[in-house]
């Protein structure tokens, strides 16, 4: 595989492990417009799942409207920043020169290693350098029963058919500050989980995009925090991995939508409760409406 497809799969699955936390969304729906103060035309939010099979990549009619009536696409990544790659190349080693190996009992090691060189043909000997969440990334290609594909790069090459720009919610170094507060320990566990149990996992996801395919994103977090291959209690994390995120993009949302009519999309995950995305718009007067 081409390192860029490597990068770009890594890139996808930080964004996918960020959104595996607990969350409660107010309608069973993952596009929304968004009208309101100061806003000449409607702007339209929409919840991913960040890393799917084709067949599971849906792209409807309404979505193509909304992307056609934006003149420009937020993801949470600027996924087209010629600078991504090489960012991401130096992010996802381990700091200091370390190595997973330091951190991981003999025996965790020998299953994550016979795992990976089963699965990938290349093991920890390689690859024992990255950091966790990058190996997991890569992981999720072997739990996918196909090639992988992105709804954010998907919404990234719609943009760029279209000649609109595509500009990111947040930098790179700002999600991996926020990954980087999940315990080492925690995030190698769940990989040694996955290891163990590659047939449990690869059930569990599926049924992870089922619920996503419903919509229904409420049912979606409860079986994503009950997960047996999150490492731990993840939903301690859910102030750095959701809340203070949402918080920061909302001004750079306003900004947006005053200036023109945009398509924001990010993980399902930051769209619901208290504290999400559209419940912030709805208290600053913004008109959030799902659109079916």
């Amino acid at each position: 595989m081409k390192k860029k497809k490597v990068i770009q799969y890594v890139l996808t699955g930080l964004l996918a492990a960020g959104a595996l936390v607990t969350t409660q969304a107010q309608d069973k729906a993952l596009l929304y417009e968004v009208t309101g103060p100061a806003l000449a035309k409607p702007s339209y939010l929409y919840g991913t799942f960040h890393l799917v099979c084709p067949t599971d990549l849906i792209i409807t009619d309404a979505m193509k409207k909304a992307v056609g009536e934006s003149q420009q696409v937020y993801l949470e990544l600027d996924m087209d920043d010629p600078t991504m790659m090489a960012d991401m190349q130096k992010a996802m080693m381990m700091p200091a020169g370390k190595n997973v190996k330091e951190l991981l009992k003999p025996e965790d090691y020998t299953i994550l290693d016979k795992y990976l060189n089963e699965k990938m043909h290349i093991g920890l000997a390689q690859m024992g350098m990255l950091k966790p969440i990058a190996l997991l990334s890569m992981m999720y290609m072997t739990i996918l029963p196909c090639q992988p594909v992105s709804y954010d790069l998907k919404f990234s090459e719609m943009a760029a058919s279209e000649k609109k720009e595509v500009l990111g919610l947040e930098n790179l170094s700002t999600q991996l500050n926020a990954m980087d507060k999940i315990p080492m320990q925690d995030q190698l566990k769940g990989l040694v989980d996955i290891a163990k149990k590659p047939e449990a996992a690869k059930k569990e996801f599926s049924d992870f995009i089922a619920l996503y395919k419903t919509h229904d994103i409420n049912k979606l977090m409860s079986a994503m925090e009950a997960s047996e291959f999150s490492g731990g209690d993840f939903s301690q994390y859910e102030e750095s991995l959701l809340t203070e995120r949402n918080t920061s993009w909302i001004p750079v949302i306003e900004k947006a939508a005053k200036e023109k009519p945009t398509f924001f999309a990010f993980g399902a995950g930051h769209l619901g409760n208290e504290k999400g995305v559209i419940n912030m718009l709805r208290k600053k007067g913004y008109t959030v409406k799902a659109v079916e």
